[in-house]
């Protein structure tokens, strides 16, 4: 039973600001005021340059990938191991640390997929990749990446507690891009490395 407790500590670890805290500790201004007002890798691209950028989402990564990986060492259950990468996710979405305002969940996705399966997750950041450097919208990107994660979970490991918690990050990180779909409709979205207007 106290194998739950990581699925708590997960969500604590989730809920640190990479943005947040890269930006303070550079002098940059706080990405959920500026730019596009989104706590992650992309806006502090925007806001900061390349190195706050990267620190950043290698910062989100980690904080889903560390908790899944400590899971998978202590040998827990499919179902415990899909609570625990959730529990990160969701707390990068709503962290307890920043008033339950959080980022929309793409470096924080793949840092958990990547734990479940090293494979699942070169899947799905080469699907990021590609189709980044085909659109050079980010947001794009990473919503082609989230519709086909489940599948790539599925093929992959074919754990159905996996598959479904995937199913679930995969909506919740769609839904978190509703402003950016609209913009990518109507030929308005960003560019990476472009300037937020």
């Amino acid at each position: 039973m106290s194998l739950w407790l990581l699925v708590p500590a997960a969500y604590l670890l989730g809920s640190v600001s990479s943005a947040v805290i890269v930006s303070r500790l550079m002098g940059l201004p706080d990405p959920r005021e500026q730019g596009s007002k989104n706590p992650g890798a992309t806006n502090v691209l925007r806001l900061g340059g390349k190195k706050a950028a990267i620190i950043t989402l290698l910062g989100d990564a980690l904080k889903g990938l560390i908790p899944v990986l400590i899971a998978v060492s202590l040998g827990v259950s499919a179902e415990i191991l899909a609570a625990v990468g959730l529990a990160a996710f969701l707390g990068h979405l709503y962290p307890v640390f920043f008033g339950f305002k959080g980022g929309k969940g793409v470096a924080t996705a793949l840092g958990v997929l990547g734990g479940f399966s090293w494979t699942i997750g070169l899947a799905v950041l080469g699907t990021w990749l590609v189709v980044a450097w085909l659109s050079r919208i980010s947001s794009l990107a990473a919503l082609v990446a989230a519709a086909l994660a489940p599948a790539y979970v599925w093929a992959l490991v074919g754990s159905p507690a996996l598959v479904g918690v995937t199913v679930v990050m995969s909506v919740l990180l769609i839904w978190r891009h509703q402003d950016n779909i609209r913009r990518i409709l109507k030929g308005e979205e960003s560019r990476i490395g472009q300037k937020k207007s």
